[in-house]
């Protein structure tokens, strides 16, 4: 699998939704949330439906639940399925985690043990994802505040055998990488050197609140200097990958978000091109 090396990007939210169709700004492809488009129409539809004639567009969905042990939801694949062929999206995205199970729904991106048992587990699910969607998927590490005693590998371990088990690729959240670090006590260089290059796909950069004993993966503010400092470090390592900024609350005026994206572009400027 290889997907299109698409740019700078950024995640459309409504609050932006009249200015980017308005004023056109200048970023290269938007991410939307899938779910957000399971309905049939509304002012999410209204707007993306003139966004997307002017930028491409990918998926990225928070509620597959890939590494739950309960038979993958069908109706939510059906879902997704329809939003997929009404959109067309470059290509589209998960969590590597479970959220539920049974009856019970944390409402929160759960990290997975990392066993072969595990990896087998997913291994199985992607392919029978990806079989009923009819195209590849990609997935999202995601930041993490427990560890399992039965895991007996690293997470970056385990991320490199699940890629050369499925052939899958990731979404490599470079934020989560240094969240995760900061709470387990890792080197964030350790898990982005282990990472087997080819297997990323896309980049995000995003913001948390640090509470020195712990990190929380909150999206509401500005990418910080640390976050930086490893993206630039990493994207010396890579060919050129389509890289975005995430803000998901606490939003500010969008010329914030586009100098944060100019400040991506010029970090990569002499090796990316």
């Amino acid at each position: 699998m290889s997907v299109p090396y698409l740019g700078f990007g950024m995640g459309l939210r409504t609050c932006y939704f009249e200015q980017i169709i308005s004023e056109r700004p200048a970023i290269d492809w938007f991410e939307i949330i899938s779910e957000n488009y399971f309905v049939s129409g509304g002012k999410p539809w209204y707007y993306l439906s003139q966004i997307k004639e002017q930028y491409p567009i990918v998926m990225h969905g928070v509620s597959m639940s890939i590494g739950s042990t309960d038979d993958i939801n069908t109706d939510y694949l059906k879902q997704l399925k329809r939003t997929i062929a009404r959109v067309n999206p470059a290509w589209v995205s998960d969590h590597l985690c479970f959220s539920a199970l049974g009856d019970f729904n944390s409402h929160d991106l759960l990290p997975m043990p990392y066993t072969e048992e595990a990896l087998n587990h997913l291994t199985q699910r992607i392919s029978q994802v990806q079989d009923y969607l009819e195209r590849p998927m990609i997935f999202e590490n995601v930041s993490s505040y427990l560890t399992y005693k039965q895991s007996h590998m690293t997470e970056w371990e385990f991320l490199a055998q699940l890629h050369k088990q499925t052939g899958c690729q990731f979404l490599l959240d470079i934020n989560n990488v240094y969240v995760s670090a900061r709470n387990h006590s890792f080197s964030a260089m350790d898990y982005l050197n282990a990472i087997p290059k080819e297997s990323i796909a896309q980049i995000h950069l995003a913001g948390h609140q640090d509470f020195d004993s712990h990190i929380i993966d909150t999206h509401d503010e500005p990418v910080c200097d640390a976050v930086w400092s490893l993206f630039s470090e990493f994207s010396q390592q890579v060919s050129a990958v389509s890289t975005m900024i995430e803000r998901d609350d606490n939003f500010p005026p969008l010329a914030e978000l586009l100098a944060e994206l100019e400040h991506a572009k010029a970090l990569t400027r002499t090796h990316w091109g």
